[in-house]
């Protein structure tokens, strides 16, 4: 598999251990995502202090307006390197309050159809990053096998096109023909 890796990313993951090539490259939304799929998945990872940040005064902008940018991507997800309770015990550094922390949160989330995904550490974040981005391309994958499921033969002529079909159920085979 390989992941592209946002040339923006401070910190971005190795990938150690992982049957991983990675790719750095200006992605349009997010930290990581796939080769042509760009604009349909992203994970965008934050650290908790970033995060925070990210929710205050004019960074609140910034942060949502990459959120919009991928509202309706089949995949968009931020992956958080702590536990969910370092937030509702205000483990970080800033003077916001939890309660208003936790509200942004929640509201992004509607707002945006985005998860938060609270990896714990660091080293979870980057087996979540990887998990999601693989467990798409097997979907994608499947999808694919669907789509295209007993169709053999597509050949364009100068006579028009003609798709020859065989059910892999049935056996049935049959033939679209049309004209120029």
């Amino acid at each position: 598999m390989r992941i592209l890796i946002d040339s923006r990313e401070q910190a971005p993951y190795l990938f150690r251990g992982f049957d991983v090539e990675t790719e750095v490259m200006a992605l349009p939304v997010g930290d990581y995502s796939l080769p042509g799929f760009t604009d349909e998945v992203a994970i965008e990872r934050k650290e908790l202090n970033d995060l925070i940040s990210c929710l205050m005064n004019g960074n609140r902008d910034r942060f949502e307006r990459e959120l919009a940018k991928a509202r309706y991507f089949d995949l968009f997800a931020v992956v958080v390197e702590t536990p969910f309770s370092a937030v509702s015990r205000g483990q970080y550094r800033s003077e916001m309050k939890v309660q208003a922390v936790l509200q942004s949160i929640l509201t992004l989330q509607v707002r945006y159809r985005v998860a938060f995904v609270w990896a714990g550490n660091r080293a979870g974040a980057e087996y979540i990053v990887h998990g999601l981005l693989s467990k798409y391309l097997r979907e994608i994958g499947e999808r694919f096998k669907v789509a295209t499921k007993g169709q053999e033969a597509c050949k364009i002529g100068d006579s028009g096109i003609t798709v020859t079909v065989r059910d892999q159920g049935s056996g049935v085979r049959g033939k679209l023909k049309t004209k120029n």
